[in-house]
């Protein structure tokens, strides 16, 4: 039997523009407390989309019957104009290809000869803390999240002022994608304007900057078993490599996915930590004895399981894809609810993530949640890297990064916050407005 999802008056959806243009998840969130888990909401385009926070919608949209959805125009269209068509914005065989092509560059064993660059980089950059003054982390983890993507591709030492120009080319794109994409009735004037043209130029010149990098590793004949040693060896079946196309946009994806969602956990788990001396106390107890040398690297994730604890828990109040699209490509149902192709279904995993049924005291931040004597109390309603076979290519380099940067901080400073709430600004990934922080030398 059809059991048909709530939707949501036209009306409720004009009256809220301005919300939804600056934070759509507070709209959103009004909408689950009187509809339920699921419900329908045009999209101004002439479209009706599916907002979940259905664990079992999730679950079956993302792994069980993965192989019927795709991503949608907004990734596979809207973004990739920005940044490339690579594994995050492309669907179908070509992304299955490249997606095989690069998976073994992010697998636990090639991540071994990373450990040493990722530790090196983020101490460099934690050792520049400004102490005794309240600065905004998001910048400094932004920093910090883009050195290590930088040196982790390309291990080499003079990068960074061409790593700053490229870091403000995709910060920049980004809020130009987030206007066209709230703000679809102004499209028109985006194109006149000739804004839109400008923006998609600067992707052009971030390729340039890549491509001087890349150009720079062909000539030098040189190894450095990194990141883009791993781009550059990778294959197709006939042998043949990706052509320099290609390669840039993957390499251009790997910056723009895995910097910013980094630093947004970063900064979130910083918050948290300054505003709870028990909690700061217990990360500095477990990580003041921890070897940092290289034989001890690997046992980051066995022995500093608290500081990894703090950081999913972040994940969980914020998840960097707080939102995640996929198109039905055949007629499908799911719990009852019929889902014609073509339907585009948002998978709200922040809801998901605060959902009272799943989570008790959902909005606390309660590290202890994630103890490893509980981890079935997770399974289907956590997803911090996404899940099925589009989970996040990078979520070890991502984890390992994260550990080892709260566990360095924590070692050398002591932090307070005196902001009481975080402001939630919903860009393509979730990122808090500002976190004010204190740093004093321990």
């Amino acid at each position: 039997m059809d059991k048909p999802i709530p939707k949501v008056p036209n009306w409720r959806v004009l009256m809220n523009l301005p919300t939804i243009f600056k934070n759509p998840l507070i709209f959103h969130s009004a909408l689950y407390d009187d509809l339920g888990d699921s419900f329908i909401v045009n999209s101004l385009n002439g479209e009706d989309l599916i907002l979940t926070r259905s664990s079992n919608m999730i679950q079956h949209v993302l792994q069980k019957n993965h192989k019927n959805y795709q991503k949608s125009k907004f990734q596979t269209v809207d973004l990739a104009k920005y940044i490339g068509h690579g594994l995050l914005t492309t669907n179908g065989e070509h992304w299955l290809i490249h997606r095989r092509m690069i998976q073994p560059g992010f697998g636990r064993k090639k991540l071994q000869g990373l450990l040493s660059i990722i530790r090196d980089t983020v101490t460099y950059e934690v050792e520049r803390f400004d102490t005794g003054k309240t600065v905004d982390v998001l910048p400094m983890m932004s920093d910090l999240a883009f050195q290590t993507v930088a040196k982790g591709l390309f291990s080499a030492g003079d990068i960074r002022q061409r790593m700053a120009s490229l870091q403000e080319i995709t910060n920049t794109a980004q809020k130009m994608l987030i206007k066209e994409v709230r703000q679809p009735y102004l499209r028109w004037w985006f194109r006149l304007s000739g804004s839109l043209e400008r923006h998609i130029n600067m992707g052009d010149e971030a390729r340039e900057i890549l491509n001087e990098l890349v150009s720079e590793r062909k000539s030098s004949g040189r190894e450095e078993d990194d990141l883009l040693d791993m781009l550059l060896a990778a294959r197709y079946e006939d042998g043949q490599p990706m052509s320099n196309r290609q390669l840039l946009d993957e390499v251009m994806i790997l910056f723009t996915a895995g910097h910013e969602t980094t630093a947004n956990a970063l900064s979130f788990t910083m918050f948290h930590i300054a505003k709870d001396k028990v909690i700061q106390q217990r990360i500095f107890d477990e990580v003041s004895h921890f070897d940092f040398g290289d034989d001890n690297l690997p046992n980051v994730f066995k022995d500093l399981t608290y500081t990894r604890q703090c950081i999913e828990e972040a994940m969980r109040l914020y998840p960097p894809a707080y939102l995640v699209d996929r198109v039905a490509i055949n007629d499908d149902e799911v719990d009852g609810h019929k889902i014609p192709a073509g339907t585009m279904i948002l998978l709200s995993l922040f809801e998901l993530h605060r959902d009272d049924q799943f989570w008790k005291d959902s909005s606390s931040f309660n590290p202890d949640r994630f103890h490893t004597d509980r981890k079935s109390e997770r399974i289907g309603r956590y997803f911090p890297f996404g899940a099925g076979p589009r989970m996040c290519v990078g979520n070890h380099f991502a984890m390992f990064e994260m550990i080892i940067a709260i566990a360095k901080i924590v070692k050398s400073y002591k932090l307070r916050c005196d902001l009481e709430h975080i402001e939630l600004v919903p860009m393509v990934s979730l990122k808090p407005k500002e976190v004010p922080i204190t740093f004093e030398l321990r």
